[in-house]
């Protein structure tokens, strides 16, 4: 069965360091492109993986862009436009301040790497529960085909109620805010590579805070499309500091 949401423009919730930043600077070096600018560039071997090899391992967080996220990717419902997401967005922003995360920690995540909170940060989890249940009057309801594929993956039987609840499993207390960094790296010694060539690389925001200062909408024209930043608000700020009329190819 087709699912007739699935040609439709997604958009998501998200936090995103702004271009000019440090941090989405080294982010975009690796991933090989930024989600702001949509400048791409080539991504060089590391170790012994080659260039070919190590495009495959970041094609997930490349596809998706640098983010941590708040509200998951969703296809809009059909008595809503994306003006309506974005005056509601600004809105939301606008009540809301900038958040401190103490410390920031490289893992791995299960076969996956990402920078995370070293501890639990509260106040941002409190955030990204709230972009779900704010906008989920936004969110086209998940087809058959979604929910079939969610679960092919092997959900308990809570994440399975928050995928039927809110379109996604890993939400609430299911979810853990990261930035990613890899797809699934399967094998040891191709994650213990990287692993060292993120150390390094990402060394000036291990063990350092992380001010989470806006939240960012980004859009998804199509299926196998790029993600950019559609509009960027300050927390707290009540204005956009930035709309992206660049769209990815």
């Amino acid at each position: 069965m087709s699912d007739p949401s699935a040609e439709r423009p997604r958009y998501a919730l998200y936090y995103a360091p702004r271009a000019e930043e440090a941090l989405a600077i080294v982010a975009s070096r690796w991933l090989g492109r930024s989600p702001d600018t949509g400048e791409a560039r080539d991504i060089p071997p590391v170790g012994s993986i080659p260039r070919e090899r190590l495009s495959e391992l970041v094609a997930d967080p490349r596809l998706y862009g640098f983010h941590g996220t708040l509200k998951p990717p969703m296809a809009l419902a059909d008595d809503v436009t994306e003006r309506d997401l974005l005056d509601a967005v600004g809105a939301f922003a606008a009540t809301e301040r900038q958040i401190d995360v103490p410390l920031l920690a490289l893992v791995e995540l299960g076969d996956f790497l990402a920078l995370v909170p070293a501890e639990r940060c509260a106040v941002l989890q409190d955030l990204a529960d709230r972009c779900v249940i704010e906008f989920d009057a936004f969110r086209r309801p998940a087809g058959v085909a979604e929910l079939t594929r969610r679960r092919a993956a092997g959900l308990s039987a809570r994440q399975d109620e928050l995928l039927r609840r809110w379109g996604y499993p890993y939400v609430m207390e299911q979810g853990r805010f990261h930035l990613t960094l890899t797809g699934h790296v399967k094998d040891p010694g191709e994650r213990a590579t990287i692993l060292a060539e993120l150390q390094d690389r990402f060394a000036p925001f291990i063990d350092q805070p992380l001010a989470v200062r806006d939240l960012c909408v980004f859009r998804q024209p199509a299926p196998d499309r790029l993600f950019t930043v559609l509009a960027r608000f300050r927390l707290g700020g009540g204005r956009r500091l930035t709309t992206q009329v660049w769209r990815a190819a």
